[in-house]
């Protein structure tokens, strides 16, 4: 049988021995031990590195995976440049910002940083939409107009599967950070519906006040009516209390007449505060139907400073109310025949 011979490994300095040139390998050299490196040498196998180089690649590999996942399932926090988040993606419940709680907000961002996240919902790659946090993002605008450098705002990416799933997460965070005004909840409630979320404000109702209590939805329900008559006339309408604006949609229910008269009246005033705005609802309020004839729906004084009267010649007055447009002559030198000269005219230059 032919003896077998030990062959000397493709590295030498595996086994803890430097094998001389030439050698054909040296059983008695220090350092040989069998398959075993030396306790102290350092070395091992190469197969130990290979096993190695795997178990971290799929250890990497698990940790991006669950970064990911975090990421995308809003639960882990993200930096996101604030130009590139679509502020009106949402039509925003609040309508107006208290100066003093934005500036103690502003101040707070400054020295502690932003605290609390903001919750976005990716758009596009690069593009995200505002699900709830706008105070935060208008107080960092106003940090990155004051220094000149671009803002990261730290947010939280959402995955609503539906619109009314955004919607409710905006009214929520509102509900329980800030509460809104019954107008407010209103408005929201009436434009949900305007933008196909809900399909009629019934279901909004449900959807975006749940877990509020039937009377809650109830009053909510009645501030509705005031949205959608008194919206784009009214000034500061967060101002309306719970009991003066139940009172108001009342009013609104049982005088179809009511919003006109109304609308009159604060059109004597476009630049009213908040203040004024509520003395005069007030006011209203407190008078009854019988009181608002149309005669009686002007105050005088407020009908007289509208007014410019112009005597044109003796026996002809020309008054003009600014408020209106309308154009009144009158005297007892309008005679049928300048009357009907007068239509002529109107009828040449129409």
């Amino acid at each position: 049988m032919a003896k077998r011979k030990r062959l000397t490994p493709a590295n030498p300095d595996f086994m803890g021995q430097t094998t001389a040139p030439g050698s054909a390998g040296d059983t008695t050299a220090p350092g040989f031990a069998g398959d075993t490196p030396l306790p102290g040498s350092g070395l091992r196998p190469p197969i130990a590195d290979v096993a190695s180089d795997a178990a971290a690649t799929s250890a990497l590999r698990d940790v991006s995976a669950a970064m990911t996942e975090a990421r995308e399932t809003g639960r882990m926090v993200a930096q996101i440049p604030l130009d590139q988040i679509k502020l009106d993606y949402l039509v925003r419940d609040r309508i107006a910002v208290d100066d003093a709680e934005m500036d103690a907000l502003v101040t707070s961002i400054r020295e502690r940083g932003q605290q609390t996240p903001i919750e976005v919902v990716e758009l596009s790659p690069g593009h995200y939409g505002l699900i709830s946090g706008w105070r935060r993002c208008q107080a960092l605008q106003r940090i990155a107009k004051d220094g000149g450098d671009p803002v990261q705002a730290l947010a939280l990416l959402r995955r609503p599967e539906a619109a009314s799933d955004a919607y409710l997460a905006m009214v929520e965070e509102n509900e329980i950070r800030a509460g809104l005004s019954y107008f407010e909840r209103a408005r929201i409630v009436v434009k949900a519906v305007e933008q196909g979320v809900f399909e009629d404000q019934k279901q909004a109702l449900r959807g975006l006040f749940g877990t509020a209590s039937r009377a809650k939805r109830s009053k909510i329900g009645s501030f509705v009516d005031i949205v959608q008559a008194l919206d784009e006339v009214l000034a500061h309408p967060h101002r309306i209390g719970e009991r003066q604006g139940l009172m108001l949609a009342k009013r609104l229910e049982d005088e179809p007449t009511f919003p006109r008269t109304l609308i009159r009246l604060l059109s004597i005033q476009p630049d009213r505060t908040a203040e004024t705005e509520q003395a005069l609802l007030s006011d209203l309020l407190a008078k009854g139907p019988k009181s608002l004839e149309p005669a009686e729906t002007v105050p005088k004084k407020a009908k007289t400073a509208q007014m410019t009267e112009r005597e044109l010649r003796p026996g002809v007055k020309v008054s003009v109310d600014r408020a209106s447009g309308s154009i009144q002559i009158s005297g007892h030198a309008v005679t049928p025949d300048l009357r009907d000269r007068l239509f002529e005219w109107l009828e040449r230059e129409s």
